[in-house]
């Protein structure tokens, strides 16, 4: 194996030689060059300035990454005080700066160009910052062009806060809470951090910045320019590694490649420098989550925490919004903001609010009745790549089952570490994380989220089926107002998907029915998403690199309730069944099968 291995990688390097490069990594060198471009899509998936808008996002995330580099080298001397040591005076602000230089380094992806920030810039809330991805393709395309993820990149604005993933077995039915990720793969029970586990996924994964091992990061730090940091805070002897001579042609190859043979540790390396490569890691994933929980991501700087603080009146239609999300809205029973939730015009809130700054979600997870969106690229990858690789077999018989996939350890998530929770995958298929409502509105200062504009197109729930907040609040308020049994892009005649005909759920099971049929008025509506605005960062204090967004705000004809519709492409009809590698494994979902 090991034979095979080093000839394909010299076939590789051949490959690779031949081919033009495409970015220049955070560096300044110019990245080994990637083999062809890989693209099985129907025309019409991949937005037409998608290279571009790479380029631009690229500009963007190298900015950030030398701004950090400034933030390093402006750091004082370390001062290293008691027992146990501490960087005394700066080692929040040390950890923070080595955080924020991981999530914007382009090298940490095989073609070094692609960053954490790549998929999650501050300007989107830390989600997709590219328009038209969020209107065709949904999820982001990773190291190697074209190989794309199967959801929306989901905003890790105060995910540090959602704790380890665990079974509350009190509540009936009994019910998971934390974890990151939407399908909770991201336990946080080695770390005992679900958000330093997080960080630890992307790297890795064949969809996003590709590795194909993880001690390929350890590699990539060991010459990286700010070394010295992650020695500084982490220790010295940090990278005392002995790497393979053929360790650099591994990690400029992306995972999945067939050379590999399905292997996730391809580096050979001593027991004892695996050992010291994965201290790195969870190094990696420890010091990003600093920076995720850090003002500079989590600032809790909204008009919302202003008027928390006495410092901000709500507006009229803002004052009512958050009435309606704690009441006739029902929104806050999920993203709760520490009072009751009143659902009666006869109920009223007579108690004094949580001393707490209110996170917006209960963190737990709920299947809403979404359609199955065929505009996502992960459908469409059915086909090997250059490296032998197929990311989708299962094409339209894939089905998004979320936790149950999870719990199951099956197609598409990752290895569940808990045996005991595997019975609770059938009563958990199709939940997805309730994410935090706070920054949902969040986008470059000029732009809204809101047609007609002008606005910067965004992408909401697991799917980004949703493309504006009115939809979202329409679709929680009138779901079971107009059920039609078909699917996306086949409403009948005489009405409009997304404002009167929602096609059936993607997972039929497990719906969460305190939700769909809410009463709401059209302004009642708008008056949701005018609460929902109140909490974006940046109103108390500038929110940081708010303003490294160097492309166009877009304005349609389209309104706020049917944004996005002319994107709307047909289901495949008729929709192949659900693939047994996803309603075959044990336990099967029920009561009702997956069409």
């Amino acid at each position: 194996m090991r034979r095979r291995i080093q000839i394909a990688l010299a076939c590789v390097a051949v490959l690779g030689s031949a081919m033009a490069v495409h970015s220049l990594s955070a560096n300044g060198k110019r990245p080994p060059p990637p083999p062809s471009v890989y693209n099985p899509y129907p025309p019409g998936i991949l937005p037409a300035d998608l290279d571009s808008e790479i380029a631009r996002v690229q500009r963007e995330v190298n900015l950030i990454f030398n701004e950090a580099i400034g933030e390093w080298q402006a750091l004082p001397p370390p001062n290293v005080e008691g027992n146990p040591p501490t960087i005394q005076g700066s080692g929040y602000n040390a950890v923070e700066v080595l955080g924020k230089l991981l999530n914007f380094d382009l090298t940490i992806s095989p073609f070094k160009n692609q960053a954490c920030g790549s998929c999650h810039m501050p300007y989107a809330g830390f989600s997709g910052p590219i328009p038209s991805v969020n209107l065709t393709m949904i999820a982001y395309p990773g190291t190697f062009h074209f190989r794309a993820g199967k959801r929306v990149a989901q905003r890790y604005t105060y995910s540090p806060d959602f704790p380890v993933l665990e079974l509350n077995t009190t509540l009936v039915p009994n019910a998971f809470f934390g974890g990151n990720f939407w399908d909770a793969r991201s336990t946080g029970y080695k770390l005992q951090s679900a958000d330093a586990e997080q960080a630890q996924h992307p790297p890795v994964d064949t969809q996003e910045m590709g590795f194909p091992d993880t001690a390929c990061i350890a590699f990539r730090l060991s010459r990286a320019k700010y070394r010295p940091l992650f020695e500084e805070v982490w220790g010295t002897d940090s990278f005392d590694i002995h790497w393979p001579q053929d360790t650099e042609q591994i990690c400029d190859t992306p995972g999945g490649a067939a050379l590999f043979g399905g292997s996730a540790t391809p580096i050979p390396l001593k027991p004892e420098d695996r050992v010291m490569a994965n201290n790195i890691y969870d190094h990696w994933g420890q010091s990003i989550s600093m920076y995720e929980r850090s003002p500079r991501i989590s600032a809790f700087s909204s008009k919302f925490d202003a008027y928390l603080a006495g410092k901000y009146t709500l507006t009229t239609d803002e004052m009512a919004g958050y009435q309606l999300f704690n009441g006739k809205g029902n929104c806050n029973s999920c993203h709760l903001d520490g009072l009751s939730t009143t659902l009666k015009s006869t109920q009223a809130d007579t108690g004094t609010p949580a001393s707490t700054r209110p996170l917006f979600t209960c963190f737990g997870y709920a299947n809403l009745g979404l359609p199955l969106n065929p505009r996502d690229a992960f459908f469409y990858q059915t086909k090997a790549d250059s490296f032998g690789f197929t990311p989708n077999p299962l094409g339209f018989g894939y089905r998004d089952l979320g936790l149950g996939t999870f719990l199951r350890s099956g197609f598409g998530s990752a290895p569940n570490p808990n045996s005991a929770w595997i019975p609770f995958a059938p009563a958990s298929d199709g939940q997805m994380q309730t994410s935090t409502a706070r920054d949902v509105a969040l986008t470059p200062p000029q732009c809204s989220t809101e047609a007609p504009g002008p606005f910067f197109q965004k992408e909401f729930f697991h799917n980004g089926y949703i493309k504006s907040l009115k939809q979202l609040v329409h679709f929680y308020n009138t779901r079971d107002k107009y059920p039609y049994d078909v699917t996306s892009g086949h409403c009948p005649s005489g009405t409009i998907e997304k404002v009167t005909c929602w096609p059936r759920p993607e997972v039929p099971n497990n719906i969460d029915m305190t939700i769909g049929k809410l009463g709401l008025t059209d302004q009642e509506e708008n008056r949701i998403v005018a609460f929902l605005q109140t909490l974006s960062d940046g109103y108390t204090t500038p929110y940081p690199d708010l303003d490294t967004f160097t492309g166009s705000c877009q304005t349609t004809t389209e309104t706020a309730s049917n944004q996005g519709n002319g994107s709307l492409i047909p289901t495949p009809d008729p929709l192949p069944p659900c693939a047994n590698a996803v309603c075959g494994v044990a336990p099967t979902p029920g009561p009702n099968p997956i069409p």
